[in-house]
C-alpha cells in the first residue's frame, strides 16, 4: 500500500464512548442537550454583543470570537457523532476524517489563541489603562483576531498534510468519537516519526507559547492590582480578570487533564470520555461563567430580552 493518496481505505470505525446498545440512547440526549446549550448560549452571547453598543470594546469584540470558534469547534465533531448513534453506524470516510481533523485542530488551535489575546487585552486594561484605547485601537484588534486564524490555519493543515502522507492497514477501528490526531496516527501501518515530532513539537511551540504568554500577563496584572492603594479598587481591578481567568483555567485544565490521563492509561475510551471535557463541556459553560460573573453581559441581557419583549409586544399588537 502507497503512502498519501494510494492509500486503499475509503473509512473509519468511530468506536464513541460506549459499545453497549443500552447506552445509545442515553448517550445520544445528553450530548444532543449539551450541544444545543453550547450553540444557543454561545449564539446568545453574540448576539448580545452585536446589538448592544455599551459592550462594543476590544474584551467584548475578542469574547464573540470565541463564542463563535466554540460553536463551530463542537459542530465539527457531535453532530457527527449523533448522526452515528441515530443511524446505527460507526463509519466516518477517510476524506471525511481528514477534514473532521483539519477543523478541529483549526478551532481548538483558534480557543487557545484567542484565549492569550484576551489576556493581553487585561494586561493593557490594567497594566495601562489611560493608554488603553489607544493601544488596543480597533485596527490592533483585527489584526490580533486575523493572526490567530492564520496560525489556527497553518497549524491544522501542517498536521493534516503529514496524516495525509500515511498508509493505513486493516485495522481501521478508532475508540474515540471523533477523529482525534493521535488516535489517526496510531492505526497508520507507516512510518509514524514524522508525525509524532510534527505533533510534539506543535504542541509545546503552540500550546506552550500561549499559555506563557498569560501567565506572564497575569503575573503583571496581580502586581498591579497589589500596588493598587484601596480594597475596593483591587476588586474592581480583579473583577475584570474574574470570568477569563475561570474559562482559561477550564480550558487549559481539562485539555491538560486529558493529555496527561491518556499517557498514564491504556485506555482509549477512558481517553475519549476525558476528552468531552475540553471539547463539549468548556464550550458548553464558557457563555455561563461570562454572563453570571460579568455585570455589563448582565445588563446587556436584560436590555436585549426587554427589547425582544417589546417588540413580540407591539406585533401582538398590530392588526
Amino acid at each position: 500500500m502507497g503512502p498519501g493518496n494510494d492509500t486503499l481505505i475509503s473509512e473509519f470505525l468511530l468506536l464513541g464512548l460506549s459499545e453497549e446498545p443500552a447506552l445509545q440512547p442515553l448517550i445520544f440526549g445528553l450530548f444532543l442537550s449539551m450541544y444545543l446549550i453550547t450553540v444557543l448560549g454561545n449564539l446568545l452571547i453574540i448576539l448580545v454583543v452585536s446589538s448592544d453598543s455599551h459592550l462594543h470594546t476590544p474584551m467584548y469584540f475578542f469574547l464573540s470570537n470565541l463564542s463563535l470558534v466554540d460553536i463551530c469547534f463542537t459542530s465539527t465533531t457531535i453532530p457527527k457523532m449523533l448522526w452515528n448513534i441515530q443511524t446505527q453506524s460507526k463509519v466516518i470516510t477517510y476524506k471525511g476524517c481528514i477534514t473532521q481533523l483539519y477543523f478541529f485542530l483549526l478551532f481548538g488551535g483558534l480557543d487557545d489563541f484567542l484565549l492569550s489575546v484576551m489576556a493581553y487585552d487585561r494586561y493593557v486594561a490594567i497594566c495601562r489603562p489611560l493608554h488603553y484605547m489607544v493601544i488596543m485601537n480597533p485596527r490592533l484588534c483585527g489584526l490580533l483576531v486575523l493572526m490567530s486564524w492564520i496560525m489556527g490555519a497553518l497549524n491544522s493543515l501542517l498536521h493534516s498534510l503529514v496524516v495525509l502522507r500515511l498508509s493505513f492497514c486493516t485495522d481501521l477501528e478508532i475508540p474515540h468519537f471523533s477523529c482525534e490526531l493521535k488516535q489517526v496516527i496510531q492505526l497508520a501501518c507507516s512510518d509514524t516519526f514524522l508525525n509524532n515530532m510534527v505533533m510534539y513539537f506543535v504542541f509545546v511551540l503552540l500550546g506552550g507559547g500561549p499559555l506563557a504568554g498569560i501567565l506572564y500577563s497575569y503575573s503583571k496584572i496581580v502586581s498591579s492590582i497589589r500596588a493598587i492603594p484601596s480594597a475596593q479598587g483591587k476588586y474592581k481591578a480583579f473583577s475584570t480578570c474574574v470570568s477569563h481567568l475561570s474559562v482559561v483555567s477550564l480550558f487549559y485544565g481539562t485539555s491538560l487533564g486529558v493529555y496527561l490521563s491518556s499517557a498514564a492509561t491504556q485506555s482509549s475510551h477512558s481517553s475519549a470520555a476525558a476528552s468531552v471535557m475540553y471539547t463539549v463541556v468548556t464550550p458548553m459553560l464558557n457563555p455561563f461563567i461570562y454572563s453570571l460573573r460579568n455585570k455589563d453581559i448582565k445588563r446587556a441581557l436584560k436590555r436585549f430580552f426587554g427589547m425582544a419583549c417589546a417588540k413580540g409586544t407591539i406585533i401582538l399588537r398590530c392588526p
